[in-house]
């Protein structure tokens, strides 16, 4: 029997560890403070906002794929390497976003800004913190959905074209920028959501691989 860690956990493990580290630092020193700076110098600039439209590809892309390799399965198509990466990086990216959903609730964080509802945020009225299942939309900042959205498929890609490697990294980084640049999220926020999307597509790449013979 094959023994230790699978190469999955024994990559992401420590990025995990890594990431909380940055979480923390990030929620103790430098959330509040971008956020301000931010809202004052980058408030009217919608560029930061058409960057954040990148992320919305990936979701009505992953549902064309899933729907046509599903159509061709049942017409006899058998996927081949391309084929397995188109379907792990449209499984990456409804898993990711379906666990996103149920982080955001768990943790209950509020908003940079005040968007719907007159929702708390730290722009509005000062307000700055978690409350675990709050629910409700003024209260589902973290982790990142948008960064999520982007990081899942990416880190498929990553893995299967490490050519093109400073592509896929960039997507992520102009998501992240046009996030932070028009304050709709923290920087925790992203953090996290690249570290998800990131886990979820390479753990959905692992699961669609080819086993290793045991020893």
């Amino acid at each position: 029997m094959p023994t230790g860690l699978h190469p999955f956990a024994n990559r992401f493990l420590p990025a995990g560890l890594f990431c909380l580290i940055l979480i923390d630092l990030s929620i103790a020193f430098l959330d509040r403070p971008l956020s301000s700076w931010s809202h004052e110098h980058f408030h009217d600039v919608v560029g930061f906002v058409w960057l954040t439209w990148i992320a919305e590809v990936p979701a009505p892309l992953a549902a064309i794929v899933l729907i046509g390799v599903g159509v061709a399965a049942v017409c006899g198509w058998r996927p081949g390497r391309w084929g397995r990466v188109l379907i792990a990086c449209g499984l990456a990216t409804v898993a990711a976003l379906a666990i996103k959903e149920q982080l955001k609730f768990a943790f209950g964080r509020t908003w940079p800004e005040t968007w719907t509802h007159d929702n708390p945020s730290w722009i509005g009225n000062g307000v700055f913190g978690f409350e675990p299942f709050h629910g409700g939309p003024g209260w589902t900042s973290f982790p990142s959905g948008h960064t999520t959205a982007i990081a899942a498929p990416m880190a498929v890609l990553w893995h299967t074209l490490p050519r093109w490697r400073w592509l896929w990294a960039t997507m992520v980084g102009l998501v992240a920028i046009g996030l932070l640049g028009a304050d709709y999220h923290w920087l925790s926020d992203t953090i996290a959501g690249a570290y998800l999307g990131g886990a979820v597509g390479f753990g959905i790449l692992s699961l669609l691989s080819p086993a290793a013979p045991a020893p």
